[in-house]
């Protein structure tokens, strides 16, 4: 098959979308599938650069519901993509995210192939949906099938478009994220150590961690939270530490790919203290694929991932004390710990991308098959 996935939202701009999109894009093209990736320019697109890759307008970014949202420019976009879609003839057109402005919409128009959407949000409201719910509507009527990750993500947007959603989860990467890989040198000399991951931005809940961690260091004096991520608000989060645990936090900036696996290996928990409006949680199977156990807020789209008990603890989202009373009692049982790791990457494996891609194929051929 020919497929095009198409998001206003790709790397180098991290987050779920490109990596489900990225991992997507190879292990279709491993099973044999023609595959290519549209998305906007970020300016510096290094290093995912590719022939199949091809960029289309500019990205650029702006704030939204505690996050950043990323909108496409150029005044020559939709010429453009009508004599692109014309030329490469695809048979399936798979678009990520929201169908909105600008790439979304404008493939969903000029199509003429079998079009699929993945939603990827979970949000209790949308503004967007609810302003441009009947220019969207039409739209909403060329989609011939419609993927969300979790129920979660289903439930979000299905109160605006109804219709048959398939539940196919983000995958891991299995091979990449494993037990056993060299732990980053500089951290060896550290004990016990906490990870976070993310961006910078207020619904990835890094200010509770922050807010909490003197209430961890009171109970394990040597700890301490590695911090893994960028973005704009980092001088925002910084004056969250406390002049007492400067030395006990390390804000190592944005991690390569490469080295990414590593900070999991580095460490002894993961915390995920979102505050909501995830629909899955990536980072907690990259926790649980490398075998650590996980220390996280009890949200919905956590739920659908993470089992309380078996591949890490829930604490109480946006509550500093049961955040850190959750990490101490993990901290204070080092077997109850290792059996969390063993049990997180056993549940990590049934999400490899490997069986996640070909339940997308079966999806796109089960489509396929009913116009004949």
């Amino acid at each position: 098959m020919k497929v095009l996935l198409v998001s206003d939202v790709f790397y180098p701009h991290t987050g779920g979308v490109p990596e489900h999109m990225l991992y997507l894009w190879k292990h279709l093209k491993l099973l044999g599938h023609n595959v290519k990736i549209l998305a906007p320019s970020y300016g510096k697109n290094y290093p995912y650069v590719d022939e199949d890759i091809i960029r289309l307008g500019r990205a650029i970014k702006i704030p939204k519901n505690k996050s950043v949202a990323v909108l496409t420019f150029g005044l020559m976009i939709p010429w453009k993509l009508r004599r692109f879609l014309a030329n490469e003839n695809f048979d399936i057109v798979h678009i990520h995210g929201p169908v909105a402005p600008v790439l979304p919409y404008f493939v969903l128009k000029y199509s003429h192939a079998k079009n699929f959407v993945t939603f990827h949000s979970a949000h209790e409201d949308s503004l967007g949906y609810v302003m441009w719910e009947p220019v969207l509507e039409q739209y909403f009527r060329k989609i011939d099938g419609m993927i969300a990750v979790s129920e979660v993500a289903r439930d979000s947007v299905s109160k605006y478009f109804h219709g048959d959603y398939r539940i196919i989860p983000n995958g891991i990467d299995t091979s990449r994220f494993r037990p056993g890989l060299e732990p980053i040198p500089e951290l060896s000399q550290y004990s016990p150590k906490i990870l976070f991951v993310g961006r910078f931005e207020p619904r990835k809940g890094l200010k509770y961690l922050l807010q909490a961690f003197p209430l961890i260091i009171e109970a394990f004096p040597s700890v301490k939270l590695i911090v893994v991520g960028r973005g704009i608000l980092e001088r925002y989060y910084r004056r969250y530490v406390e002049e007492h645990i400067k030395e006990h936090v390390i804000f190592t900036g944005h991690a390569s790919p490469e080295d990414l696996p590593r900070y999991y290996a580095s460490c002894d928990i993961y915390c995920s203290p979102a505050t909501g409006q995830e629909s899955f949680g990536i980072v907690l199977l990259e926790a649980m694929a490398t075998t650590i156990p996980i220390a996280a807020s009890d949200i919905s789209g956590y739920k659908r991932v993470m089992e309380d008990g078996k591949e890490g603890l829930f604490f109480k989202a946006c509550d500093i004390r049961s955040l850190a009373d959750k990490i101490i009692y993990m901290l204070k049982n080092r077997d109850m710990m290792a059996r969390m790791g063993k049990q997180g990457r056993q549940k990590a494996l049934t999400y490899d991308w490997k069986l996640v891609t070909k339940q997308v194929v079966a999806y796109y051929k089960e489509v396929l098959g009913k116009e004949k």
